[in-house]
């Protein structure tokens, strides 16, 4: 294999502008919008026929090594079924984000009326090292995490 490091990760939305200002908040920014349509190669590619999409590539402000995000919502084909209901399913649970002050942005998030899964937990890893962490989610219900490491 010769995997260097990860390009992006797609999250599926059911309303483009709704997800595009809840990842804004969160300090992402737009840098290309995504093609309504595309070729018949690309949608090969993904394991679909031809396809209408409205979404776009996101970068989070400072982040180094880069993060990006393929915000998408879905026109033709498209499916109205929630996210998975809990984090113990198979396949990808979560994304977590690091934080430079887990308990600032737990209130941010409060106060912007973002459900939170539950309160900040401690994890201690070795030699007193480890890291505070919880979970919220984004206006479809997908599981997003911040992290920050002590």
């Amino acid at each position: 294999m010769n995997i260097t490091g990860m390009v992006h990760i797609n999250i599926n939305c059911s309303d483009y502008k709704t997800s595009k200002a809840f990842y804004e908040m969160l300090g992402f920014e737009e840098f290309w919008q995504v093609p309504e349509t595309n070729t018949a190669e690309v949608a090969a590619a993904v394991g679909m026929k031809p396809y209408k999409v409205q979404g776009a590539l996101f970068t989070l402000k400072g982040a180094n090594p880069p993060m990006v995000i393929d915000l998408l919502q879905w026109k033709d084909p498209s499916d109205t079924a929630p996210p998975y209901p809990h984090l113990y399913h198979t396949g990808l649970a979560r994304i977590a984000l690091m934080s430079s002050d887990l308990d600032a942005d737990l209130r941010f998030l409060e106060l912007a009326g973002v459900e939170i899964v539950g309160p900040p937990g401690t994890v201690t890893m070795d030699n007193g090292h480890g890291s505070r962490f919880f979970c919220f989610k984004d206006p479809d219900g997908t599981y997003l995490e911040l992290v920050e490491s002590f």
